[in-house]
Formats: structure tokens, sequence, C-alpha cells
């Protein structure tokens, strides 16, 4: 019983912390201004490295002949034929694997031929059987794709925007998009920087990013509005600050053990998901949670909101 207790009392932060966050907005304003600016500049100079889904390639089906697939070891056999990005997913129970190899340098002739070369290099452990195929990814499909996932998360961002409008008022609305514009803009300049593949898994890396992010700010913005209808003549900074402090022991608890699990997924998930899973940590350990306390809290104060100046969402005024 005793343990249970000290279980439930535990505190990663103590009750009574009183950090002055918001006074360093004369700082990090400045600072986020001018990563984004850098951000931006590798984004339109440097670019990003394009993945199979966006360059085109080939995704090959093959089976092992007994047992589960060793994808490192059909990664081994590859490498000495030079076909550049190779993505490996092994899946269901059969030894079944799929293959995304780079397009290759001539026309649909030469991406067979490179096909038949993998097929011949892998064989006798691995066959193609007959419901493996050979597909070709052209230029118009991933451009495509392309188009889809670049509106897919502008959609994203219109519609937190939307929802935050309706949940708070619009300061909020606004604070909660420049924020999550900020760390998607950042997330792109880190993945320029470090020419990681984007690809599929990092739109989805992004996505997830903006959902996190939205997640970490409402769960300040929910006490800042708590506040702003207990205290009507509060100094904005310090009910500011009072929010942050509120939730900053859920914050640290929850930026760790997503860290820890991110970190574990770079370190051991192998190549497959390594994009994504660099993407996420930069973009939710480091960025997101950055944003949260000393971007999106901050901003509320340029934005005019005050105590008692205000209606909050749903009709409710200040008491």
């Amino acid at each position: 019983m005793d343990g249970v207790s000290a279980v439930r009392h535990l505190r990663i932060v103590p009750d009574n912390t009183s950090f002055g966050f918001i006074r360093f907005r004369r700082i990090s304003f400045p600072i986020s201004a001018v990563l984004s600016i850098l951000a931006l500049v590798l984004f339109f100079t440097h670019g990003l490295n394009y993945g199979i889904d966006f360059k085109g390639g080939i995704a090959l089906g093959v089976t092992a002949q007994s047992g589960q697939a060793d994808v490192q070891a059909i990664r081994d056999k590859l490498a000495p034929l030079g076909l550049g990005e190779v993505q490996i997913q092994s899946f269901g129970d059969k030894g079944q694997v799929l293959m995304r190899i780079a397009l290759q340098p001539g026309g649909d002739a030469e991406q067979n031929a490179v096909a038949e070369k993998v097929k011949q290099t892998l064989a006798p452990d691995y066959i193609s059987g007959k419901d493996d195929q050979i597909q070709i990814i052209g230029p118009s499909v991933s451009q495509e794709l392309v188009t889809v996932g670049t509106v897919g998360i502008f959609v994203a961002i219109l519609g937190i925007l939307i929802y935050l409008w309706f949940r708070f008022d619009w300061q909020f609305a606004v604070g909660a998009m420049i924020a999550n514009v900020h760390d998607i803009v950042l997330t792109i300049g880190f993945m320029s920087l470090t020419q990681i593949d984007f690809d599929l898994t990092s739109v989805a890396a992004l996505l997830t990013i903006l959902g996190y992010s939205l997640n970490d700010t409402v769960v300040i913005y929910d006490r800042i509005r708590e506040l702003l209808r207990k205290y009507k003549k509060k100094p904005m900074d310090e009910l500011l600050d009072e929010s942050i402090n509120a939730t900053l022991s859920r914050s640290v608890i929850t930026h760790v053990t997503v860290a820890l699990a991110l970190l574990a997924l770079l370190l051991f998930g192998g190549h497959a998901i390594h994009s994504f899973t660099a993407t996420m940590l930069f973009g939710v350990v480091l960025v997101g949670t950055y944003t949260s306390i000393f971007i999106a809290s901050p901003v509320l104060i340029y934005l005019g909101l005050r105590p008692g100046s205000h209606e909050t969402a749903g009709g409710d005024k200040p008491e």
C-alpha cells in the first residue's frame, strides 16, 4: 500500500515550480525566425533527398524457399550490383519480401532487365511466385505522390486551424497554426541539411509531428483558458508561466518516454524506418517540445490576448 501511495505521489517536476519561461520570448522568437529562414533557404537551394516513392523506381516481390526471409542477407547480395537505393521489407509468415529499387537509367526495358538480374542474384534461395509482380513506378506517378503528400500536409494544418477556432478563441487558433508551421519548416530544414530520405514515411512523420505538437499545445492552451477565467487582472506573462509550469510534469514524462521509444527505433529499427524515426525524433522531441513552450504560448501576448478581454469558447465569460 505504501508503495502504491509513493508512486501516486511521484512528481518529476515539483508542484511549486515557478520558472519564468515567457521572459525568454525576446530570445526564442528571433532565434526561431533565423532558423526558419535558414531552413527555407536550405530547402530551395539544397533541396530534399527524395526517396523511391518520389523519384520513381522498381517494386519487386520475392518469396523465401524455406523459412523466414533474411533482410540483411538480401541486402548484402544486392550491394555489389550497384543499384543505388534499395528498400527491403519482409512481411507475412511465408518468407515474403518486397524490394523497392531506385529508378535505373533507361526505359522500361532497362528496369525489367534489372529486375531479372535481381531475381537471378537471389535465386535459388528466393524465387518469384505467381503473386509476385514487377511494378515500375514512373516519374508521373512520383510527381502525383509529391503533390498529394504536400496537399495532405496543408489540409491537416487547415483542419487544425478550424478545429482550434471553434474549440478556443481565434488567438489560440492562430498561435497553434504559427507553432505548427514553425515545426514543419524546421523539420524540413533538418531533412534538407542531413539529406535523409524523403519518402511517404517522411510525410507520415510530418503529419504525426503536427498531431503531437497540437496535442502538447492544446494541453497548455486549455490551462491558459482556465486561468483566464479565474484571473481577470493578473499580468499575462505571469498567467502564461503558471500555465506552462502546471503542465510541465506531464510534458516532461511524455517527451522523455517518446524520446526513448524513438531512440530505440532509430538505433535498432533498421533502414526501412530510419527516415521516419529520425524525422520524428527531431520534430517531436526537439522542435515540438521547444515550440509548445517558447513559441505557441508567448505568441498569444502579441496576438492581443488578455485576461478579461475576450469571451472563451462556447460563449462563457470570465468570472
